[in-house]
């Protein structure tokens, strides 16, 4: 008769249920280690972006007011293509504007420097050290260097007309500017623009002839709107500096959002103006 064979019981640890559970750790090399590379490498690019930042020609051209100097450069080459001016001379009136605002930019955060780091306002190397001083004296000399050929490139008169309005404007940085008359050098700068235009040619000698009296009247009221208009987002600041220039008296009397409104319509309609004296009368007489 076979003998029926029992499977032996298997011993318990009787711990077994009680102990948690273990899971073992990947190997290195595994997917941690890839997941771990992978969130360094996508820590990666701000560390680049911060190191672009403070690179010494990035930070001269955001000490330059870039948009600023763009603006004026286009809105200065598109009357000259108003004008009827050769696309080279269209070209030059460009770089020359573009030089002499980024002149009037880097002279504008150096006498700004104390104000703007007092109040810790982003966007200005100057102010947070990270521009040195020496460094934006020495780029606003080198274009000094450059802009003087090439505002005489655009004609003896034309190049007069545009450095004056260079000297007005690196003037109104340091004079005025906190005063009820502050609109003053932004008046007179603008009202040197259509020289700069109408007497404007190819190379050196004369050009041109001088400009319509009504485009000059109109320049100088469009200076006046463009100073209230870049003026308006430091007004908080300038009324804590005990500054009484125009554009703090009407934003206090108007409030900001009225006065921007305000300011934008004026502009707008000195504009329309502006083209519509340009196609009746020409820019010269």
């Amino acid at each position: 008769m076979a003998k029926s064979r029992t499977r032996r019981p298997q011993a318990v640890d009787p711990r077994a249920d009680d102990a948690p559970a273990t899971v073992a750790a990947p190997p290195s090399g595994g997917a941690a280690s890839r997941a771990v590379d992978t969130s360094e490498e996508r820590r990666e690019p701000p560390a680049v972006r911060r190191r672009l930042r403070d690179w010494t020609p990035f930070l001269l051209v955001r000490a330059a007011h870039p948009r600023q100097a763009v603006v004026t450069a286009v809105a200065l080459t598109v009357a000259a293509a108003l004008d009827n001016r050769p696309a080279r001379e269209m070209v030059l009136v460009f770089a020359t504007v573009l030089v002499g605002q980024a002149i009037l930019g880097w002279h504008n955060d150096i006498v700004d420097q104390a104000v703007d780091a007092s109040h810790e306002r982003v966007r200005k190397p100057v102010a947070d050290g990270r521009l040195e001083t020496g460094t934006t004296w020495f780029a606003l000399c080198c274009g000094v260097l450059l802009v003087v050929p090439l505002a005489v490139s655009n004609g003896t008169w034309a190049g007069i007309a545009y450095l004056a309005s260079l000297i007005v404007g690196m003037l109104g940085n340091i004079v005025l500017r906190r005063g009820l008359l502050s609109f003053v050098p932004w008046a007179i700068a603008f009202a040197l623009y259509p020289a700069f235009l109408s007497y404007g040619g190819w190379g050196g000698g004369s050009h041109g002839g001088p400009p319509q009296w009504v485009m000059v009247g109109l320049a100088a009221a469009l200076g006046v709107g463009v100073h209230l208009l870049l003026a308006l987002w430091g007004l908080v600041n300038d009324n804590e500096d005990g500054w009484t220039y125009l554009p703090l008296k009407l934003g206090l009397r108007l409030g900001a959002t009225k006065l921007l409104l305000v300011t934008s319509a004026y502009c707008a309609v000195v504009v329309a103006a502006l083209l519509y004296a340009g196609q009746q009368l020409g820019l010269a007489r």
